[in-house]
């Protein structure tokens, strides 16, 4: 676990030790928020429904459960075509039923080849709610991960160029993800990589409050999240997105959590203090090349406004370069 060099208070307002200063060697971060990527405009896009009714469907096999909810892989029976299907019941607590519903909002309105697609939702008499979603085949990044062992620089390049792809497409529709990690990154069979689980998600209006940014999975936090009014006094919530981001091509290099040893899992205590007042993860010991160490620093800058944005990173060598 990185170096802890003092204890918090609860209210995170402590002072931080000084630090070597890291920045990257490339020019700093564009202002936010992010401009628009060419060719492109402020309306959202809305997917139509493709499947028209669940009883088209029949169920092949359980994807994965939990308490609120099951996925099933199934088949439009006419046209043969497999999907995911994710239902939720209806007596599911408040928190995620208003996280679904919020999943739902976004899905309807994303229309991009780096985002899971929805084709159908619906809400049943009984209060569940069922999405049909695009059927990703290899599972998510955190599947193989377990399964094949670490990435390659060049598979983590060719991962990084689609996700912030993806992540440019939300940004520039003023929708932050805020729980990227392998696990809710989709591939399929030609590792072709899609952001999916968009319950956390905010589309943002004018600023995104700092008091609603404890959400998402901790562990992948930006220090900002935790302690806005040191790492990142304007929270807007897209250099968090780039934070995980970071993080979760680190853990898919190393082949496991940065903040932690292999097959231990930090308190929630431990796990601030080592974000907010420990050394960012790096790669600079281990045998990385040049440019994905500095694209690894160019995501995992405590400061928020020292974060490269993804048009930024979009350019930088590890991803542009021919490998």
């Amino acid at each position: 676990m990185a170096v802890v060099r003092k204890r918090p208070q609860l209210n995170l307002h402590l002072p931080l030790p000084e630090t070597t200063d890291r920045r990257p060697r490339f020019p700093p971060p564009l202002p936010l928020p992010l401009p628009l990527p060419p060719n492109s405009s402020h309306s959202t896009a809305t997917n139509h429904q493709e499947v028209d009714r669940l009883s088209d469907l029949e169920k092949l096999q359980v994807l994965g459960n939990g308490n609120s909810g099951t996925v099933y892989k199934v088949r439009q029976k006419r046209t043969l075509q497999t999907y995911a299907l994710k239902v939720i019941h209806g007596d599911c607590d408040t928190t995620v039923r208003r996280q679904i519903f919020r999943e739902m909002e976004i899905l309807r309105r994303t229309d991009s080849p780096y985002v899971v697609r929805c084709h159908g939702i619906f809400e049943k008499p009984s209060g569940d709610i069922a999405m049909v979603l695009e059927y990703m085949d290899s599972g998510t990044l955190d599947n193989l991960l377990h399964t094949i062992g670490t990435f390659s620089e060049s598979s983590l390049a060719n991962i990084s160029r689609q996700v912030l792809n993806g992540l440019n497409y939300l940004h520039s529709h003023k929708i932050v993800h805020r729980d990227i990690k392998p696990s809710n990154l989709l591939v399929n069979s030609k590792m072709e990589v899609k952001i999916a689980d968009f319950g956390v998600s905010k589309i943002m209006c004018r600023t995104l409050d700092p008091c609603d940014s404890y959400v998402g999975t901790c562990a992948y936090m930006s220090p900002e999240r935790f302690d806005p009014d040191t790492y990142g006094a304007n929270y807007n919530g897209y250099a968090g997105d780039i934070w995980s981001l970071g993080l979760t091509l680190v853990e898919l290099y190393v082949g496991h959590f940065p903040f932690s040893p292999p097959g231990q899992k930090p308190d929630w205590a431990s796990l601030m203090c080592a974000i907010c007042f420990g050394e960012p993860p790096s790669l600079q010991e281990s045998s990385a090349s040049v440019e994905f160490r500095d694209f690894i620093q160019c995501c995992l800058q405590k400061e928020s406004s020292k974060r490269w944005t993804v048009l930024q990173l979009l350019s930088h060598p590890f991803v542009t370069q021919d490998r």
